[in-house]
């Protein structure tokens, strides 16, 4: 089969839907017309699987109606003409039925594809407490003896031990439980995520009840976070018995904690809700996580009792199939602005915190620092100046230094004397080009000679100067110097090794992305945290475009270094070390994603032609700086990372501490990500 790249199927991604219809109480035929025509929906926009919810077929409410013949006589026949109809689809759908079995009447799911019933699961837990009364007219599966049962002419699997695999889609492979069996306190998912369910499904008829609806998606969420899973909730609405109770249709599809779509509520009209979930990341998850895999033999003897069904779907992914799920741009700076304050707010409380017990432990009082006039040393002074105030010391105990070099504009040479007037350290410049100039003698090096030779040497003598005269002044005031390199930085090597802006005694940002920082300190000027003075050298700070500052600028006073002329956009560098630092995808999965997250996109579809709209890259674009990052990432720039200092970390999106989240060898090659990089089909790598 021919994968296009721009089908979301070939990254691993499924398609799923939960559907809520309108039904009619002990109507088969009218409701089976509803799933149907909701089916036909689901696989018109691609999904791989559609689940309807408990007893759909029939009603939820029809109480001790359920044990009349013709009722359930009339469910079987529409059963039959969801079968039938299914051979048109590529799809997997879950309905809900009540199925006589061996003289037991069961609460059962029935998985169709392909014209087939693939397998029937039972209800486990029958509640029979308050509103409920399941166990008046059902028996639980749990005590099914039948494994096999006759169904339509058909003989079929049966149990509530079943996992259906997507043969074509390996990584999808899913289980049904029905409404109750997820409130107790083991639900039977549990042990099928332990067994390789990657899906959960349920088939649910919850009444409506004040409160109720945020605490089933809490469960729901919960439930997906602790087996690693995508977890889909459907329930019955409209056009079920009012007699004692309300329906709202609550529908909830969430993975591994978060939800990525929920129905509209008390729908007077059937619904039908769609999400994209990631199997490879629920898979990379698990696999990531030891303790799952202790879990799975822990309970070895119920994940034994699972059964698998095979079948295919067919999956189309000749054609493009764009992503309907959010991929955020900037994946470590939340795009809701409440929760971006809070994550600002828990990043600089965890720095400051973490900087803090190191003064405290090693009784040191005064905190060295190096002020550029740019965006890293600029945080990484509010974050000191927070910690004077929390061990209530005085801001003059940071001794902050700004010191020009050859190529230092008087933009930012400005910036750092108001940025340590504002926070209220003591402030020092130290030209550094004396003592450069002296080590460029001594190095023979052209430019001591008048020549205009701006080479490594040259950016790393300044850097190397710079830190050195740090690491001294902190000897002499017994001080330790606070680093101010990013994440971002070290992910891509951008930094001086070893007596450069590499080394430091604390390193307060080097769990801190680039594009995270740049929002901390707008937060900090917006905030107050350090004082209500004026803050404007903060925005002046943002708005100054990124530069080492280590080679001398044009005649028009702009800077000859761009930092992302060289290594790329931060933006995008970014969202290549999350994919790739905290999943570990392959580059055409994060070019995807990227591609996704870059692009407007109306109702799932990829824009016609090469057009680019501003704020959007092209895949070209995409390609070529994931290719920038790959190589740096992964064969130029370890040897700097395996000998960090010591730092923080302040989020999930990883850390490159060799004591922490990432160690690697130094001398590792990055030719199979830029040969994979290279499936990627786009012509032009540049634009």
């Amino acid at each position: 089969m021919t994968s296009n790249f721009l089908n979301l199927y070939t990254h691993d991604f499924a398609r799923v839907a939960i559907a809520a219809p309108v039904c009619r109480i002990a109507d088969p035929a009218y409701n089976a017309a509803q799933t149907i025509a909701l089916a036909e929906q689901a696989a018109a926009q691609g999904a791989a699987l559609v689940a309807f919810p408990e007893l759909g077929l029939s009603a939820y409410t029809c109480d001790d109606l359920f044990h009349q013949r013709a009722l359930l006589d009339g469910c079987l026949d529409a059963l039959d003409s969801i079968v039938a109809a299914s051979v048109q689809w590529k799809l997997a759908l879950v309905v809900g039925v009540p199925l006589r079995v061996e003289h037991q009447l069961y609460n059962c799911a029935v998985v169709i594809a392909n014209g087939q019933i693939q397998g029937v699961v039972p209800k486990s837990y029958l509640p029979n407490y308050g509103e409920f009364y399941d166990a008046r007219q059902f028996s639980s599966g749990d005590y099914a003896v039948a494994t096999e049962i006759d169904l339509l002419g058909e003989r079929v699997q049966f149990g509530s031990g079943l996992l259906f695999e997507v043969a074509d889609m390996p990584l999808f492979k899913f289980h049904v439980e029905i409404c109750e069996d997820v409130w107790v306190p083991i639900p039977p998912s549990s042990f099928a995520a332990l067994a390789g369910a990657t899906v959960l499904v349920n088939l649910s008829a919850s009444n409506a009840l004040v409160g109720k609806a945020g605490y089933r998606n809490q469960l729901v969420s919960q439930q997906s976070a602790r087996c690693i899973s995508a977890y889909l909730y459907t329930s019955a609405g409209s056009g079920e018995s009012t007699t004692d109770l309300a329906w709202d249709g609550q529908g909830v599809i969430c993975e591994n904690g978060e939800l990525l779509a929920e129905s509209k509520r008390f729908a007077d009209e059937a619904t039908l809700t769609f999400a994209d979930i990631d199997l490879e990341r629920l898979s990379r998850e698990r696999m990531r996580m030891n303790t799952f895999a202790q879990s799975v033999q822990r309970h070895a003897a119920e994940v034994n009792k699972f059964r698998t069904v095979f079948f295919e779907l067919e999956i189309g992914r000749e054609e493009p199939l764009a992503l309907k799920r959010c991929i955020e741009r900037f994946p470590y700076v939340p795009s809701d602005a409440r929760r971006r304050d809070e994550r600002c707010n828990e990043v600089y409380n965890i720095q400051v915190q973490a900087l803090a017990q190191r003064l405290t432990s090693s009784n040191i009082k005064k905190i060295v620092i190096g002020i550029s006039g740019g965006l890293d040393s600029t945080h990484a002074l509010l974050v000191c100046a927070r910690v004077m105030d929390k061990l209530k010391l005085p801001r003059t105990n940071i001794l902050a230094y700004t010191m020009p070099g050859f190529a230092t504009s008087e933009r930012t040479l400005t910036q750092a004397h108001a940025l340590m007037k504002l926070v209220g350290c003591s402030a020092q410049e130290i030209d550094i080009r004396p003592s450069c100039i002296q080590m460029l003698k001594d190095l023979n090096h052209p430019y001591a000679e008048g020549q205009a030779q701006y080479d490594i040497t040259f950016e790393n003598v300044q850097a190397g100067e710079r830190t050195n005269h740090l690491f001294r002044l902190a000897n002499h005031h017994h001080a330790i110097v606070c680093g101010t390199g990013d994440l971002s930085e070290l992910a891509l090597g951008w930094c001086t090794y070893g007596v450069g802006d590499h080394m430091s005694h604390y390193n307060v940002n080097a769990s801190v992305p680039k594009t995270l920082i740049s929002h901390l300190v707008r937060w900090v000027a917006e905030s107050g945290v350090i004082g209500r003075n004026d803050a404007q050298v903060l925005l002046d700070i943002l708005g100054t475009e990124i530069s080492p500052e280590l080679v001398p600028g044009t005649a028009d006073g702009q800077p000859e270094q761009r930092t992302e002329s060289t290594i790329g956009p931060y933006e995008l560098q970014d969202f290549n070390l999350y994919y790739v630092l905290r999943f570990g995808f392959r580059p055409s999965k994060v070019a995807f994603l990227s591609l996704t997250a870059w692009h407007d996109k109306e109702q799932g579809r990829w824009p016609d032609g090469d057009h680019v709209a501003r704020n959007q890259y092209s895949l070209g674009a995409i390609k070529h700086n994931l290719g920038i990052f790959l190589d740096r990432f992964f064969r130029t720039s370890q040897f700097k990372r395996s000998c960090v200092p010591n730092a923080p970390k302040v989020g999930s999106g990883g850390s490159l501490s060799p004591r922490g989240d990432w160690r690697a060898p130094s001398d590792a090659q990055s030719v199979v990500w830029l040969e994979e990089l290279r499936s990627i089909p786009v012509q032009d790598e540049r634009n």
